[in-house]
């Protein structure tokens, strides 16, 4: 294929074996034009539609979710190479979050009395309009749903530009959108580029900008839509700590450090990429972690018995070994891993990094992959310190036995979510977002279906009040 076949193409490159799985043409300017006129018009009908008639329909995507969850899993699993258990586990959530809001979204979005002693008033939640969702490979139909689900249920429309290597995983999800009934126009996928952006985000009909991604992407689309006066919302980037306390139960606690950061292969937002431990239990915690990382089998994602998947491509395995090698030279300690593994498909060791110094890349920058750093602080106000030393603020955790002193703990992480004995995880009813580089904005339980709606004040009152 030329290069200028590629460029004007979406194409699935299965990170496994490196093999090219299916291509996809980008959509024309037309294309672009006709699905936002559409999403427009199917916006004037759908926010008519009644509560139960859209939870109708959202309960039948959960429920195609599961029918078909092998299905989907394998699709995930060879579009971006995560474990084929991690794959099936996030469409089972998928579902969790679809019927959460299809359960909620009415009595979310009643009529709030408000106190007043003015007679009465009271806040009436509007949708706005077509919501554009910008989302990333790394989990495909989690990410998707993450912002459908509320906007949907609320009586917005929704155009979405999913990351251009889960083409397929786009495609499907629009498939069972409308498979459960959903009408034409209410959810409908964009096949285009980066690039095409800044000009949907001015387009009128556009509404409202969410994006889940890095940091630079995060800049560049709040940018967009404050230009045009758009609201937006932001997922980006994580640094976060993972803290473990002197009481803390340490087999528990590395157990707990493996599973967290081998997840989907170490690319998590919420996945924890700062082990702070204090020094009285640094040296148990390192031993014990780098025991289990030795053993660590690496392998095909559809094997059961995989603990290590490929990253989702070559160039993300690159970057994330041009990190360590970076790291080692401005004097990390390299304790085990830093290759590529000689075999098809983008495998790396997992590896551990110690003694991080302040002002190097690796203390600062994120590290999407399978790389475990460990920093050894003096004591619990070291660890805290440390563990607030970042530009970003996703997620976090906390390790102790003590729950009550953890909790006081996790109260001095700046941060928009902290764990205690667990790492950063998801669930329907509990926020998702973050604070300073890593955005604004929540996703999931209550809060996530505010996010895009109008709330608008209605007052009521007699005719001899003066104001």
């Amino acid at each position: 294929m030329s290069k200028e076949a590629i460029k004007s193409t979406i194409r699935t490159i299965n990170p496994a074996t490196g093999k090219e799985e299916k291509v996809f043409d980008i959509m024309s300017e037309a294309q672009i034009d006709q699905i936002v006129g559409q999403a427009d018009k199917a916006f004037k009908s759908w926010k008519k539609t009644k509560f139960s008639e859209r939870a109708a329909i959202i309960n039948k995507v959960a429920s195609i979710l599961r029918e078909r969850k092998e299905e989907l899993g394998k699709l995930a699993t060879i579009e971006m190479g995560k474990l084929i258990a991690e794959s099936k586990a996030e469409v089972e959530i998928s579902a969790q979050i679809f019927e959460y809001y299809a359960k909620n979204a009415e009595k979310f979005l009643a009529d709030q009395p408000l106190e007043t002693p003015l007679e009465s008033a009271f806040l009436s939640y509007d949708p706005i309009g077509v919501i554009l969702s910008i989302q990333p490979w790394n989990f495909p139909f989690y990410q998707i749903t993450r912002s459908a689900a509320p906007n949907i249920m609320a009586g917005n429309t929704m155009v979405l530009k999913h990351a251009s290597n889960v083409p397929q995983c786009a495609k499907i999800m629009e498939d069972i959108f409308h498979e459960a009934g959903l009408p034409k126009g209410v959810y409908t996928n964009l096949f285009i580029p980066g690039s095409k952006m800044e000009k949907l985000a001015a387009d009128p009909r556009i509404k409202g900008v969410t994006l889940t991604g890095s940091e630079p992407a995060g800049s560049a689309i709040a940018s967009m839509a404050g230009k045009y006066v758009k609201k937006s919302t932001l997922e980006l980037g994580g640094s976060d700590a993972f803290v473990v306390l002197a009481d803390a139960d340490i087999d528990k606690t590395v157990q707990a450090a493996l599973n967290g950061r081998l997840w989907n292969a170490g690319q998590v937002c919420v996945s924890p990429k700062r082990m702070i431990v204090v020094n009285a239990v640094a040296e148990q915690f390192t031993k014990k972690l780098t025991e289990l990382v030795k053993k660590t089998k690496v392998g095909d994602p559809m094997d059961s018995q995989t603990q290590l998947a490929p990253l989702s491509s070559e160039k993300a395995r690159e970057d994330v070994l041009k990190q360590v090698q970076t790291a080692v030279t401005q004097g990390a300690k390299l304790i085990y891993g830093g290759k590529k593994i000689d075999r098809p498909g983008a495998f790396m060791e997992p590896t551990i990094l110690t003694e991080i110094k302040k002002g190097t890349k690796a203390y600062s920058q994120e590290i999407f992959g399978p790389v475990f750093c460990i920093y050894v602080v003096k004591d619990e106000k070291e660890a805290i310190e440390l563990a607030n030393d970042t530009d970003f603020g996703l997620g976090g955790s906390v390790y102790s036995k003590n729950r009550e002193h953890a909790v006081e703990v996790a109260r001095q992480i700046d941060t928009g979510m902290v764990y205690i004995n667990h790492v950063t995880g998801i669930s329907p009813e509990l926020p998702f977002g973050g604070t300073k580089n890593s955005g604004y904005g929540r996703e999931q339980s209550p809060a996530g279906i505010y996010e895009f709606v109008n709330a608008k004040l209605i007052r009521i009152t007699d005719f001899d009040h003066t104001y």
